[in-house]
């Protein structure tokens, strides 16, 4: 019978069709949190580790042009 959409219960319902959609949400819930905490790890890693990574910038304003590519030069990296 083509285009029929009903469940035969005796093959397709039960127990076993519930116990696939619950492994489904758990490994789905796994692998989510799995992600949001090694990005949230990256990020507070990350921002350790360039928040004792300053630039101390030079005091002469009048160099300074506006979208110049030599700005890049005004800057000193304290850490160096």
């Amino acid at each position: 019978m083509a285009g029929n959409t009903q469940i035969d219960p005796r093959t397709e319902g039960g127990l076993f069709s519930f116990m696939h959609g619950l492994i489904g949400y758990f490994v789905f819930l796994g692998l989510f949190l799995t992600i949001v905490v090694v990005l949230t790890t990256l990020a507070i890693t990350t921002q350790n580790t360039n928040s004792t990574n300053y630039y101390k910038i030079n005091q002469d304003l009048n160099v300074l042009t506006k979208n110049s590519p030599d700005n890049y030069k005004q800057r000193i990296n304290v850490k160096e």
